[in-house]
């Protein structure tokens, strides 16, 4: 598939300069932290020495002392508390976090997860019923909550308060509750906006020690599931977040003994190294989310809280079950969806996909979204039949807003949500194809032709020979890397193979580049075989990628992870 090489927007020559003087680093990295907003030494000190002591005051948040007033209320009355959240990572890290927390001060509290197929997303009314059969007072929502202005209601009658932590967009309808912790609000005059639904409540945690005069040490000791859930849910991981994820990732790495549940995790995911943000997103947030998916979210929120091996091992196989059905059905469905494409002339050449299917699974059809678009680079739409509706998910592309293209649509929905990227939607069965033709007329009339071809944003034009272990140190130094701070991606240009170039595994490609003739490095280029029959011949080529170290037989090297090439 053909992508576009769009290229970072260059500091001032004199900013970097002075940057890369006052560090003693190149002028290429100098360069690189300057499009990232750090431009002084001041800033790129904060930046490579993050610190817990850089974190912002909780009670800056709008309605936090309400919230640890209502809090106290409850465990000095030996109120029932019930901790609610979402089904996936960031609402059940959330529940972990604060039903992990909270079990210290007090024994009367429970957690609840919505069924993600009875119940749906937020909070649901048999959540409530259920708090008020079993007597609970309080329900501190997580994730959640900032769009459930008539459940909140619905709880205040039956005498329930609710403190809602969440980090989504409210509407303006916000609930009555008893608090309403999220940076989000227009009037919340909280400095950093980008928390995840377990930021917000950690700074509730955070903003507890504080105010009781408890080592801030307790919260802190939550912070390896903040860092999962700010892996998993894609939040920026700039500012707070990435102070948080920083020393999230050391609690992972060690030398302290590791969460049981995450022990387990990590075992059955079979990473054998240092996490970072990478091995969470693929190692980790799978088998959590699956759970969800294809079981209870409960399980998952059962394994974090595990005290033993034991019971953290036999809660994380539960889980592993669960995310081997969902692979096979996400497979099964996926080679489906990509043969439906292929065998309509129309939809080949179409500028969106929407497809329909009664009997695929609700919980993987997300993700068939995102793989079809790795083959089919359009936004997208897969649904299937879930109480007597279609339903369904949509993922797009960069630049394209999938949820106003399906606004025009409204008229034929029966409810949607979502944002820029992602969102999801229900209709009557009979008003698929309508849909269809609509959301296809919608998407070739607004799309353009760059947003059609994937891009690769590429950070600096560098030679192989800048490529040392300095170099990759100073970049290490950057990390962790993710949305807002992803790691550097280089272009050099007119390399070629010294007569190494071979083709590994069904369609990769291991290569040394080189030059000039004298410096030289290895290289890796997943899915890219197609090249080799001309690289092989010795024909230059530009080439972009990111410098990785590689392990092999013992032996650590760098090496070059390509993302692209271009014959000359």
């Amino acid at each position: 598939m053909e992508k576009r090489w769009v290229y970072s927007e260059e500091a001032p020559a004199e900013v970097v300069e002075r940057l890369a003087e006052s560090l003693k680093i190149s002028p290429t990295l100098a360069s690189i932290l300057c499009q990232r907003g750090i431009c002084t030494f001041e800033e790129a000190k904060s930046f490579f020495r993050p610190s817990l002591s850089d974190l912002h005051d909780p009670f800056l948040m709008k309605g936090m002392d309400k919230a640890i007033d209502r809090l106290n209320e409850a465990l000095h009355k030996s109120e029932k508390i019930l901790v609610y959240g979402d089904y996936d990572v960031d609402g059940t890290t959330s529940v972990a976090l604060m039903y992990g927390f909270l079990r210290h001060y007090t024994h009367q509290i429970d957690f609840y997860i919505p069924d993600r197929y009875k119940e749906g997303y937020g909070v649901s009314q048999q959540g409530i019923d259920w708090a008020a059969e079993n007597n609970f007072k309080l329900i501190i929502s997580l994730d959640c909550g900032i769009k459930s202005a008539d459940k909140v209601a619905s709880a205040k009658e039956k005498g329930i308060d609710f403190i809602i932590c969440d980090h989504h967009l409210p509407d303006d309808d916000v609930p009555d509750a008893v608090a309403v912790l999220d940076p989000k609000q227009v009037d919340c005059p909280y400095p950093y906006k980008e928390l995840s639904g377990c930021g917000v409540g950690f700074k509730l945690a955070q903003a507890f020690c504080i105010q009781n005069d408890i080592d801030q040490e307790e919260a802190f000791k939550m912070l390896d599931l903040l860092v999962v859930s700010i892996a998993a849910d894609i939040v920026p991981i700039t500012g707070e977040n990435r102070i948080l994820a920083h020393f999230g990732l050391r609690h992972l790495n060690g030398p302290q003994p590791m969460r049981p549940g995450l022990e387990a995790l990590k075992e059955l995911a079979a990473i054998n190294y240092e996490m970072d943000i990478t091995s969470i997103v693929f190692g980790f947030a799978p088998r959590i989310n699956a759970a969800g998916r294809m079981g209870d979210a409960k399980n998952s929120v059962r394994m974090l809280l595990a005290q033993t091996k034991d019971e953290a091992f036999k809660m994380a196989a539960i889980i592993n079950e669960s995310n081997k059905e969902r692979r096979t059905k996400d497979s099964n469905i996926t080679k489906e969806a990509l043969q439906m494409i292929e065998e309509d002339d129309f939809l080949k050449s179409a500028s969106s996909t929407v497809l329909f299917k009664e009997t695929w699974h609700k919980g993987v059809i997300g993700i068939v979204a995102s793989r079809c678009i790795e083959k089919y680079y359009r936004p997208t739409i897969i649904l299937t039949q879930s109480n007597g509706m279609a339903s369904g998910s949509a993922r797009s592309v960069h630049g394209f807003n999938v949820h106003d293209a399906i606004e025009s649509c409204a008229d034929l929905l029966e409810q949607f949500g979502g944002h820029m990227y992602a969102a999801g939607l229900t209709l009557p069965v009979e008003n698929v194809q309508a849909f269809r033709e609509r959301f296809e007329e919608v998407v070739a009339s607004t799309i353009t032709a760059e947003q059609k071809i994937p891009q690769i944003q590429i950070d600096g034009k560098i030679e192989l020979k800048q490529i040392t272990r300095n170099f990759y140190n100073i970049i290490r130094q950057m990390e962790p890397f993710g949305p807002g701070n992803m790691g550097p991606v280089f272009e050099s240009e007119c390399v070629y193979d010294t007569g190494s170039v071979r083709i590994v595994g069904d369609s990769h490609l291991k290569l040394r580049l080189t030059q000039d003739g004298f410096h030289s490095i290895d290289a890796i280029g997943f899915g890219l075989s197609d090249y080799y029959s001309v690289i092989s011949k010795g024909i230059p080529f530009d080439v972009c990628y990111t410098v990785e170290e590689n392990i092999y037989r013992g032996v650590i090297s760098l090496q070059l992870r390509i993302k692209d090439i271009r014959i000359k």
